[in-house]
């Protein structure tokens, strides 16, 4: 899952519930509902391995890899634009402007309607 800005990890209730006050640091909240956000992802095995960036209290960058079960995993949402994740609605994507050319090269010609 390379080659994004980063991931969404939406866990299920009964995990959230079950890691407790250990993954509150840890969590965004959104429309969509409580999630890690991540850098990187590892899915193989049996834990999903989470690579965030934080930063220490000197103001030192690390990274942190924080790995639970691939049980309590409900949903990974990949987010392929810079800046903060987040949810918006999509606009439906309009046609561009002109005629469509046909197998036959002359646009606007269908050959059904001959």
């Amino acid at each position: 899952m390379k080659g994004s800005s980063g991931y969404a990890v939406f866990f299920y209730p009964q995990a959230l519930e079950a890691l407790g006050d250990t993954i509150k640091p840890y969590l965004q909240d959104s429309h969509g509902g409580p999630h890690v956000v991540c850098r990187e992802i590892d899915t193989a095995g049996a834990f999903v391995e989470m690579t965030m960036s934080a930063v220490t209290t000197e103001g030192q960058e690390v990274a942190l890899d924080l790995l639970v079960p691939t049980g309590m995993v409900r949903m990974i949402v990949s987010s392929q634009q810079p800046g903060s994740f987040g949810f918006r609605p999509h606009a439906p994507a309009t046609p561009a402007p002109g005629p469509v050319a046909t197998a036959e090269g002359q646009a606007g010609n269908d050959p059904a309607q001959a």
